[in-house]
């Protein structure tokens, strides 16, 4: 029998997983509609990201290529920029943009900037967890009248990349904070293509909030489960 609670879960559920398609395709379009548009100057994602690094005093920080396609990231472990193809040699304001934010990382690391700490310790216990979750629940919700404790462990285990990703958010967003303020002091950017970029990490942003949220409705959906299944006679 379906409760109005699981039905009610079903319903934010469906919301979110069409709002992230919708976030993550104007995404994508954003990117590409941006990645038309040549940023003043004409320097690439890899010069961009090395001046924004230099300029910011960080010296032990490589800029590198990676295959993908919007698979940017900062490694604050090897110390690198990791720019995608699409990125890296392109002088487009969306690829200012991104390479922009991934130093921004980077200058949160040389600031220790304590959400990014915060995130860093918790990767490695996090890429334990998110391997045997969900393992642990389904065990779980197999067991629930017998041996309750073992879904409240996988709900423990679920809360800690929920925890990780509501982190992220403000990690992202001071990231993009940091890129922007630097690509217009720096003048890279004019009055409409600083614009440009504000859209193309704005559109980024919005999808760690949308995983933020999905993730916290299904912890949620999964406490439902035990609160229900332990009661029940």
């Amino acid at each position: 029998m379906i409760t109005s609670s699981t039905a009610l879960y079903w319903v934010i559920f469906i919301g979110i997983a069409a709002l992230s398609w919708l976030v993550s395709s104007r995404l994508k379009s954003k990117f590409e509609k941006y990645s038309q548009v040549p940023l003043p100057g004409g320097l690439t994602g890899r010069e961009v990201a090395e001046r924004m690094l230099r300029q910011n005093g960080i010296e032990d920080v490589r800029v590198t290529s990676v295959d993908g396609h919007l698979t940017d990231h900062y490694d604050p472990t090897k110390k690198t920029v990791n720019l995608s193809d699409s990125v890296y040699a392109s002088n487009s304001i969306a690829a200012a943009a991104v390479a922009a934010h991934e130093c921004g990382h980077a200058v949160q690391h040389a600031c220790a900037y304590a959400p990014l700490k915060l995130r860093s310790r918790l990767v490695p216990i996090v890429s334990f967890s998110s391997n045997i979750v969900q393992w642990v629940l389904l065990a779980g919700m197999l067991l629930i009248k017998t041996f309750p404790q073992l879904m409240l462990i996988g709900i423990v285990m679920f809360a800690l990349t929920t925890l990780f990703s509501f982190i992220t958010l403000p990690v992202e967003i001071d990231a993009s904070r940091r890129a922007l303020a630097w690509l217009k002091t720096s003048g890279l950017t004019s009055r409409e293509t600083d614009s440009m970029a504000r859209d193309a990490l704005q559109s980024a942003a919005y999808t760690y909030v949308v995983a933020a949220l999905g993730s916290l409705a299904t912890l949620l959906y999964y406490i439902l489960i035990f609160t229900s299944g332990s009661r029940r006679d």
